[in-house]
């Protein structure tokens, strides 16, 4: 395919940051023909070694598939279905699989994934620069800190709701609709084997735990904590003892222990810009939109983005058609905030009235809406379905 680039441009699209939807959007560009070269502000160590969520939902393992990125998932992912939930009034579980459209996650650490990626783009002869700061991007010049400036006929913000992209965007007077949700999570990565057959969600008056399997050996728990809470005032000690008051061990069976590997506190925040991008600049991942995650949604909205993004490109650069780009925030701006929906929904299902709060009027009629919303998601069919296309859709 021809390439129609500006009198001096170095290259097709610049993509700024190398997370999944910066990664993705670069082997799709690659697919379309199109030059690109990725800026990342980390060494590639760190970027292959980043630990986060790790659920792909049905339209995401479909585009990795087609374009050929999907070797590891499908080989190494594991197929999640079923969902429980505990609380005081005891457990249930929900094979989402048999509801609403029938699809199910595939279960793969993003770090695989971004692995995966970033092999397969290198494969295919793409550019990547580790341990490159980008300090300012305008008028599709990217520049950056301690050596030369980079062009493209456009630029990829990919690098995340604090990033270079985002900033420059804002700077153009794009507004941003945003939540604090009010609530902060202990993300607590364990050498450990499940301990559920399931994604476990526990309500509790101490607060919400979660469990969440990423491989044979490794488990992602979740417990939720004060606002600024330093993870290092949490001891091992301490992490197993909260796990298993929340999950209910002495009713339900011990959890599998093992070290942990690593500590973090999540703020749940949400927000979306109400324009993607414009001119020579346009963003994807939690650069557009940052999600929290309750329903893990961000890696998913990022390859949704970065296919549609891709698609945009190619129409612009191979065949001088603007439209794809011009369409860009209608085609994804109504999934992404039903996603966001859905994520509200979820957090406030699982966030009740902070325990010290019991006593109060308003805290324990919060408390009874929660275990309203869970009781019909337990015995509603019709609730159910809703559910399971929300939880495993984009």
């Amino acid at each position: 395919m021809g390439k129609r680039f500006d009198s001096g441009a170095r290259t097709g699209v610049v993509i700024v940051g190398a997370g999944p939807a910066g990664l993705v959007l670069g082997n799709l560009l690659l697919d379309h023909g199109i030059d690109c070269v990725i800026l990342e502000r980390r060494e590639r160590k760190a970027v292959e070694g980043r630990a986060r969520a790790g659920f792909l939902a049905a339209h995401s393992v479909r585009v990795l598939t087609q374009h050929g990125l999907a070797e590891g998932l499908l080989t190494r992912g594991r197929s999640h279905r079923t969902c429980l939930f505990r609380s005081e009034r005891g457990e249930f579980t929900l094979d989402y699989g048999e509801l609403g459209r029938g699809e199910v996650h595939t279960v793969y650490p993003q770090q695989e994934l971004v692995r995966d990626l970033l092999a397969e783009y290198l494969r295919r002869g793409g550019e990547i620069r580790f341990d490159t700061e980008v300090e300012e991007i305008s008028e599709g010049r990217v520049r950056v800190r301690d050596g030369a400036d980079v062009t493209g006929r456009y630029v990829a913000g990919c690098d995340g709701h604090r990033g270079v992209g985002r900033a420059a965007l804002a700077a153009l007077g794009t507004r941003t609709a945003r939540r604090d949700h009010g609530v902060s999570w202990l993300a607590v990565l364990v050498a450990a084997p499940p301990s559920l057959a399931a994604v476990g969600y526990a309500l509790h008056e101490r607060g919400f735990a979660g469990h969440m399997a990423r491989t044979d050996t490794v488990t992602r728990y979740y417990l939720q904590c004060p606002r600024g809470n330093d993870p290092a005032d949490w001891s091992e000690d301490r992490i197993w003892t909260e796990l298993a008051t929340r999950l209910r061990t002495a009713e339900f069976g011990p959890l599998k222990d093992g070290p942990v590997l690593e500590t973090a506190v999540v703020d749940l925040r949400s927000d979306v810009l109400d324009r993607p991008g414009t001119g020579r600049l346009w963003l994807a991942g939690d650069a557009a939109g940052l999600i929290s995650p309750s329903a893990a949604k961000g890696a998913n909205l990022a390859v949704l983005q970065a296919e549609r993004l891709a698609e945009a490109f190619a129409r612009v650069l191979n065949h001088d058609d603007d439209s794809g780009l011009a369409r860009y925030a209608a085609d994804c701006l109504p999934r992404v905030w039903r996603a966001h929906e859905f994520s509200h929904w979820m957090s406030t299902l699982l966030h009740g009235p902070s325990a010290e709060d019991t006593g109060d009027a308003e805290a324990r009629y919060g408390r009874a809406l929660q275990y309203a919303r869970l009781e019909s998601l337990r015995t509603s069919r019709t609730h159910q379905d809703f559910f399971a296309e929300n939880y495993t859709g984009i």
